[in-house]
């Protein structure tokens, strides 16, 4: 039996190394977390081959003086934390005191660095975890770092990296997550002597837009909402702008990128309602709690954490974010910059409308109809058009909303399929049935919550030829169809009947809604579809109940449909995540049609 050894401090650096430094961008991630608690303004990238070759970091931070460089690179050697008191609510990215030692063991490394009070830099090198001796070099104040070879002399933990391309790619990831946490910093990137990104110190609203694309500043939802001592911030995505995978999906904890699975699942169940099937949003959401309310040291890549009330963090996201998504669209401003040190507030500029846009739309609350006095005139004024005697609000209504309902009024319909609007901006275009079916869905839910569907007696009762699963279906979910505003019966072993269905779809096709809402049961199941699933089946109900495509509205029933979506929430999206409606500015129409030139 072999005897117990105290493994060698170069075996020990290594076997850390692979935990610590699996690949360049987790190298690249602890050097741009040193250079960040540095307190840099500026920090600048350089690699090769994807990192294998290269990794250069090189910030103006506060640098290290010559006697500091030796524990630079000795295990467990930090200046961050200096007792249990200080790991419990630890305040900067690094703390574990390991990074550079392990980044050490397995390449040749360079450090170098100055302090302000320096009339030189310092250098230390070390070979393969072998550290040489301290002495003066050339630099501006500030640290470098230059990491070559990575994994030169552990050929097996190199074998496993991938192509250059893959692990370019995530070491870019690496140096977006950076950028986005901190956008007071400038940011510069450049890859086998080719410039990737340039970022100068800015605002958040514009580091998100320069990383994530201006389309999905500019069609997100901000937010900002505060709690106890807790603060959650910054952009959601629509549906509309949902990615066929989560490589959008940004959570920051105190200015740390993480990855974790109770703020995922809360920003899963924000987006429940409004996105299904396999689309994921984008977003880039902010938290800041106490450093203590958060226990950082469970990895030692520390991209994991553990929350100390993970039971009051997990509802507060998740209906922060819901709410967010849950008002109507508008042009808003960006989320405020955070009160911490780690990200720096810089005045935000005025951005123009994009050429379609879903601007404000505030819940309607006693609209005045001037504004369509104005489009299409007084009844009492000769030559003018008349307005429907519904739609005529009084003089004092009149004087209190000059701009008219955010949707405006109907013009007329296109093709059997969009409702034409004028409101004061310009042009609406709204898809009658998109927008129906949220605002069914949405009264579904509101009756179903309120355990109160009023439902609508057939003068002919539906019969139809059921399988055999359909017939035990109506059979063991009696309690659960009464519920959902369905009265069904079995007829015989092939046949059921159906004598009533909820009030709000009564103009649905009773044999088609009730297959429907059958295979919605049985494929859920009884005891999920009115909790987790009950969305899918009322999404289901919501299609047959809306308004159908071709279908000719006349003027009241279409402006009816306008003001019923301005006081419907979500009602910017349908219920599978499709705009509703567009907003063509007039300086947009002009532009199309060159007026002015």
């Amino acid at each position: 039996m072999a005897s117990i050894r105290v493994l060698p401090d170069l075996l020990v650096n290594q076997i850390a190394a692979g935990e610590v430094v699996e690949r360049p961008a987790a190298a690249l991630k602890e050097m741009l977390e040193n250079s960040l608690d540095a307190g840099a303004r500026e920090i600048a990238v350089t690699l090769r081959e994807g990192g294998i070759r290269q990794i250069r970091v090189q910030d103006d931070g506060r640098g290290l003086e010559a006697s500091d460089l030796p524990l630079a690179v000795a295990r467990h050697a930090t200046s961050k934390i200096a007792s249990l008191d200080d790991l419990e609510r630890v305040a900067t990215l690094g703390f574990r005191g390991e990074a550079l030692a392990s980044i050490a063991s397995v390449s040749h490394f360079t450090l170098t660095s100055r302090t302000a009070s320096d009339r030189h830099a310092w250098r230390i090198e070390a070979q393969g975890g072998a550290v040489g001796d301290v002495g003066p070099a050339q630099g501006e104040a500030g640290t470098v770092v230059d990491v070559l070879d990575l994994y030169y002399n552990t050929p097996a933990r190199r074998k496993f990296l991938r192509t250059e391309a893959t692990e370019f790619a995530h070491c870019e990831d690496a140096f977006k997550r950076a950028a986005l946490a901190n956008p007071g910093v400038g940011f510069r990137l450049a890859h086998n002597g080719k410039a990737q990104w340039r970022l100068p110190a800015q605002d958040l609203e514009h580091r998100v837009a320069e990383l994530l694309g201006r389309e999905f500043v500019e069609s997100a939802v901000t937010f900002d909402e505060q709690a106890a001592q807790f603060r959650l911030f910054g952009y959601a995505g629509l549906p509309t702008t949902a990615r066929s995978s989560r490589d959008a999906q940004f959570i920051f904890v105190n200015g740390r990128f993480v990855r974790d699975r109770l703020l995922s699942h809360a920003m899963r169940e924000a987006y429940r309602d409004i996105l299904h099937n396999d689309r994921h949003p984008a977003y880039v959401v902010f938290i800041e709690l106490p450093p203590d309310a958060v226990d950082v040291n469970v990895h030692p890549t520390k991209i994991e954490v553990r929350f100390r009330e993970s039971r009051a963090v997990h509802p507060f996201v998740r209906q922060s974010v819901e709410r967010a998504l849950a008002a109507p669209k508008g042009a808003g401003t960006a989320a405020p910059a955070p009160a911490t040190d780690w990200m720096s507030a810089v005045a935000r500029p005025q951005t123009p409308m994009p050429p379609m846009t879903q601007a404000t739309m505030p819940l309607a609350a006693g609209q005045s109809l001037a504004f369509y006095d104005r489009l299409f005139g007084r009844r009492d004024e000769p030559g003018q058009t008349s307005v429907p005697e519904n739609l005529v609000a009084d003089e004092s209504e009149r004087q209190d909303d000059e701009r008219g309902p955010p949707l405006g009024f109907a013009l007329g319909q296109l093709g059997g399929v969009y409702i034409l609007a004028q409101n004061s901006d310009g042009l609406v275009v709204v898809d009658m049935h998109a927008a129906h079916e949220r605002i069914v869905y949405e009264r579904l839910k509101a009756a179903l919550d309120g355990e109160d569907i009023p439902t609508q007696q057939l003068l002919i009762p539906a019969t139809l030829v059921a399988s055999t699963l359909e017939v035990a279906t109506v059979e063991e979910n009696q309690p659960l169809l009464g519920r959902l505003g369905f009265e069904m019966a079995v007829l015989s072993p092939t046949s059921i009947v159906v004598r009533s269905i909820p009030w709000l779809l009564r103009d649905a096709d009773p044999a088609g809604l009730a297959r429907d809402v059958l295979r919605e049961v049985h494929e859920l199941g009884s005891t999920q579809v009115l909790t987790a699933r009950r969305d899918e089946i009322l999404g289901t109900l919501a299609c047959h109940g809306s308004v159908r495509a071709h279908r000719a509205l006349g003027l009241q029933e279409m402006n009816a449909l306008l003001r019923d979506m301005e006081a419907t929430e979500r009602s910017g999206q349908c219920n599978h995540g499709r705009p509703t409606w567009y907003q063509f500015s007039m300086s947009d129409l002009d532009r199309l049609f060159m007026r002015g030139r």
